[in-house]
């Protein structure tokens, strides 16, 4: 799952949200979701699950026999477990990272994990979004804790590796150590 993808799936959640004429609010009285809840899932930044999406389609007054069209390009965007080595191993920036390290955390929200792990969810999010670079322990205490594989694991530490020794960051400047 690249972030591009989950940009250009939240961007389609919010034209439907638009042509309805919809407000966030609006929308949260209708889908039975904050609306906190509802912008976060039309962000960009995270995949929404798809019950959320569901209610949020719903919500918007998409019939039900659309729904099925929608789950289908869900799946290819939310690309399962077995694909985060895959995803790990060809990430070119923080954002393709981020989006894997997301992936592999689902479905623990951000303040699960920060439960587990200690880690301010803050910290967390800027791992996921790409903005900001782990510091090897720290990322691999959360991936352990997520009970990842040891391939996963050793993916991941490779990955964070290659992108904290000076490869191309999702900001487009060249970084010669990693951040703590």
């Amino acid at each position: 799952m690249s972030a591009a993808v989950v940009r250009e799936f939240a961007a389609a959640l919010q034209r439907v949200r638009r042509n309805q004429g919809l407000t966030y609010r609006e929308l949260a009285g209708q889908a039975h979701y904050s609306h906190a809840h509802l912008v976060r899932a039309a962000g960009g930044t995270q995949l929404p699950t798809w019950d959320v999406t569901v209610a949020f389609l719903t919500g918007c007054g998409v019939p039900t026999e659309l729904l099925p069209i929608w789950e289908r390009r869900w799946e290819l965007v939310s690309r399962g477990p077995a694909d985060i080595v895959e995803l790990l191993g060809t990430a070119e920036s923080l954002e393709d990272l981020g989006a894997a390290l997301s992936a592999l955390a689902r479905p623990r929200s951000l303040r699960t994990l920060e439960q587990l792990t200690g880690i301010p969810r803050t910290t967390i999010q800027g791992w996921f979004q790409g903005t900001r670079l782990a510091g090897r322990d720290r990322l691999d205490h959360l991936v352990r804790s997520v009970a990842a594989t040891p391939t996963e694991r050793a993916t991941v530490a490779r990955t964070l590796d290659r992108l904290s020794s000076g490869r191309l960051l999702s900001s487009g400047r060249r970084r010669a150590e990693p951040a703590a």
